[in-house]
């Protein structure tokens, strides 16, 4: 699946197992150049990341809820009325605002 932001598509991984949801982007050193999406977890946090990401979470239907941006390592956000957690590369969510749906194709 991908995510496409004005005529640029970025590839969204969806993590379901333990393992996956645990690891994410810790201790990754690469350049991210895709995303991630977590469901159904409670909080978001960056510790370990080694970069930094932007942070968007929306609910069942991909409303985003509420946008962080450019959110540096070992922070912990906790917020309500939420289903999906989407990390993605810094600069994504510049052209996005809360309300709008994240044109998420398959």
């Amino acid at each position: 699946m991908y995510l496409k932001i004005n005529n640029k598509k970025i590839t969204i991984y969806e993590y379901i197992s333990f393992k996956d949801k645990f690891k994410s982007f810790k201790f990754y050193l690469d350049p991210i150049n895709f995303g991630i999406k977590i469901s159904n977890k409670k909080y978001a946090n960056t510790y370990f990341f080694c970069q930094r990401v932007d942070i968007c979470f929306t609910d069942k239907d991909n409303i985003i809820k509420y946008i962080y941006k450019n959110v540096k390592s070992e922070k912990l956000i906790i917020k309500l009325h939420k289903y999906n957690i989407y990390y993605l590369p810094v600069g994504t969510c510049n052209n996005l605002s809360v309300g709008e749906k994240l044109k998420i194709k398959k």
